[in-house]
């Protein structure tokens, strides 16, 4: 009996080696958002009577105290009320103390412009090793310069970069490469206080609800040139970036998808073609969003873009796009097929009929379980109220989805499995994805409207190893915005570039996050810095943070921690 039990065992023993090694595909979130702190409320009202008042939602990460770990810096919106009597704080800043709580240090930070936040984009202008932030508002927007520790000077009218309007999803990057970030800022409809002073209202499925965009004329987009000495020149038109079609402008993204070792520009409009603007290497631009396969859904049809994710999600060295739609549109993926274009993917993916319903805004591409794929995250919301007395199936706060990637070109929408479909329904906006505990597993941070955002620990528990890179730029910006790293352990071959703006009026933590399945070593770690530099690093262990600077190599590593946070 004994020999046939040893013998069962040896049989079954290889299969559970299999099952422990298998890498869990659904990610565990646990919502530390109140007892992190993150309690005060984005500055909304229930009715949404005018159309600036369902736009706004940004959030990001900052490390704004280089300690290490990252701050969160939410934009709070206003009211016409508020607004008319000089507006409300435009951004609350969250600084990380111990123990995953955070603190609103905003007063003593000197983040006390007032107005009406849309969204913001962190980067290092002036490259003094400190992480600065623009914000966009209606009315008005602002550069918020980090004089060091958390404590920020507001130099807009200095540097030259205020955009009236109604400016929306801007980016930072260097699109000439001469080390110094440049900043595109698009902007929405023109909107001015006399709709504030009307009653009119618009139809939409039988409702009352406000108007717009249609109506409204758009508006033109800025690009401004930073000189290097604190100040910026406006370029728009002569780089031909000005959009005088007047599209309404909503997120912006720099990224280089023709490969070239040049930042190229998307913009996604709302009820209009999307830009794709190539880099032509003199400081001008052409827009190729038709030629390219990326202005309209593949049917032709203009759809009501709102946030954007680029990255490479099927390892074959080119960055696709992800753009978040109106209701009734669906999500639109596009896989970048190098010199032939762009493929609308859309049906053939699996994400047209769950997203279809849904108004997409934040979204991102983020492997939360460490797999070495990434998976589609995006956040919904509707722009109406009133749309839950329409009795049709279709409600103002409306639920995540996470597409999980199948690794040949499809998804499948896990969401369901998680806790995102247990959490309370809202109407978000901004998503900002990176790691808040420093254990290698990417976190996400969620505006919702009317209420405090969402904090989403990654408590997922698996064997998988990850490693997180900070990029320091010495001929290249400070901040490396525009750098691209692929990384190479066993089988796995991934890329990923620094990026400033993206989601929804959001910002991520601009350190870069490789999840390595069950590898425990680098092969390689190969950048191609903005300035055009290549540097590679061999046989590095996993399971760290290393801070890489361009031309020296690793300036300092540590070990990622353990899970803080994700025990009740």
């Amino acid at each position: 009996m004994r020999t046939i039990l040893i013998f069962i065992l040896a049989l079954q023993t290889p299969l559970l080696l299999r099952a422990q090694k298998a890498p869990s595909e659904v990610p565990t979130f646990r919502d530390i958002s109140r007892i992190a702190g993150l309690t005060s409320p984005h500055v909304s009202t229930p009715d949404k009577k005018y159309m600036v008042e369902a736009m706004s939602g940004g959030i990001g990460f900052i490390d704004c105290d280089n300690d290490g770990k990252l701050d969160i810096v939410t934009v709070n919106g206003s009211t016409v009320d508020h607004y008319k009597s000089g507006g409300d704080l435009m951004v609350t800043l969250y600084h990380q103390e111990t123990g995953l709580k955070f603190k609103d240090i905003s007063a003593e930070a000197g983040l006390t412009r007032k107005g009406w936040g849309m969204g913001l984009a962190v980067a290092d202008f002036d490259n003094d090793g400190w992480q600065d932030i623009y914000v966009t508002g209606f009315g008005g927007s602002v550069l918020y310069r980090n004089e060091g520790n958390c404590k920020f000077e507001d130099v807009t009218a200095h540097a030259g970069v205020a955009v009236d309007g109604f400016p929306t999803g801007a980016a930072w990057g260097d699109y000439d490469r001469d080390g110094f970030v440049d900043l595109f800022v698009p902007r929405y409809a023109h909107v001015d206080n006399r709709q504030f002073e009307s009653d009119a209202s618009c139809s939409f499925m039988g409702l009352h609800v406000f108007c717009g965009p249609w109506g409204f004329p758009g508006e033109t987009d800025f690009l401004f040139h930073n000189k290097g000495n604190g100040t910026f020149e406006d370029v728009s038109k002569k780089a031909g970036v000005s959009d005088e079609k007047g599209l309404f402008g909503m997120q912006a993204v720099w990224a280089q998808y023709d490969n070239d070792g040049w930042p190229d520009l998307y913009v996604a409009n709302d009820r209009g073609p999307n830009y794709l603007y190539r880099n032509k290497h003199d400081g001008t631009f052409e827009d190729v969003g038709v030629l390219s396969g990326t202005a309209v859904s593949g049917d032709g049809r203009e759809q009501g873009s709102m946030g954007v994710a680029v990255g490479d999600l099927n390892h074959d060295g080119n960055l696709d796009i992800f753009v978040t739609n109106f209701m009734q549109e669906s999500d639109t993926l596009y896989r970048n097929r190098g010199a032939q274009g762009f493929a609308d993917v859309t049906n053939p993916s699996g994400i047209a009929r769950v997203t279809f319903p849904l108004v997409g805004w934040g979204t991102g591409f983020v492997d939360f379980t460490n797999s070495g794929w990434d998976d589609i995250f995006a956040a919904n919301g509707h722009i109406y109220p009133q749309m839950d007395q329409a009795q049709m199936g279709v409600f103002y706060r409306e639920p995540f989805v996470l597409f999980h990637n199948n690794r040949d070109g499809t998804f499948r929408d896990i969401a369901p499995q998680t806790l995102l479909r247990k959490l309370p329904l809202e109407s978000r906006r901004g998503v900002a994805f990176g790691d808040v505990n420093n254990d290698g597993k990417p976190d996400a941070v969620v505006l919702n409207v009317d209420g405090p955002p969402t904090l989403l620990l990654n408590c997922t528990h698996n064997l998988n190893h990850a490693v997180l890179l900070k990029l320091v730029g010495t001929k290249s910006n400070r901040a490396a915005i525009g750098a691209r790293v692929t990384v190479t352990a066993g089988d796995l071959k991934q890329m990923e570039e620094v990026q400033s703006g993206s989601s929804y009026l959001s910002q991520n933590d601009l350190r870069l996050h490789f999840g390595l399945a069950i590898h425990s070593k680098l092969n390689t770690i190969e950048i191609q810095w903005p300035s055009g530099a290549k540097q590679t690093l061999h046989d590095l262990a996993a399971n760290s943070i290393y801070t890489i600077e361009e031309g020296t190599g690793i300036r300092n590593s540590m070990h990622l921690g353990s899970s803080a946070g994700c025990s009740p």
